[in-house]
C-alpha cells in the first residue's frame, strides 16, 4: 500500500534527486569495477557510504522537519516530479 503524506520544496527536492541519481551511478560503477583496482574500488567504497549516509540523513531530516508518519518495516518515497511524499508498507 502506498499513501501520500507530505510534499517537500522543490529545493529540498533537488537535493535528494541528486543524491538518488549519484547512488544509482555508484551502484552500476560497482558492477564493473573489479577489486584489481585498489585506488578506484577504496574510492568508490567511501563514496558509496558517504552518498548512503547523506541520502539516509536527508530523510531523517524531512521526517522530523515534516512530522511524516511512519511505520514498521515500511518506507518513504518520492515523486521527483510533483515532490510528494509517499509512505509505503
Amino acid at each position: 500500500m502506498k499513501r501520500e503524506i507530505g510534499c517537500v520544496t522543490e529545493q529540498e527536492r533537488d537535493v535528494i534527486q541528486s543524491l538518488f541519481e549519484r547512488r544509482n551511478g555508484l551502484n552500476e560503477l560497482a558492477k564493473i569495477l573489479t577489486i584489481e583496482n585498489v585506488a578506484l574500488y577504496d574510492k568508490l567504497v567511501k563514496d558509496m557510504g558517504d552518498t548512503s549516509t547523506k541520502f539516509q540523513k536527508w530523510w531523517n531530516d524531512m521526517s522530523v522537519k515534516y512530522g511524516w508518519e511512519s511505520v514498521d518495516n515500511g518506507h518513504w518515497e518520492i515523486n521527483f516530479d510533483t515532490c510528494k511524499i509517499f509512505l509505503v508498507e
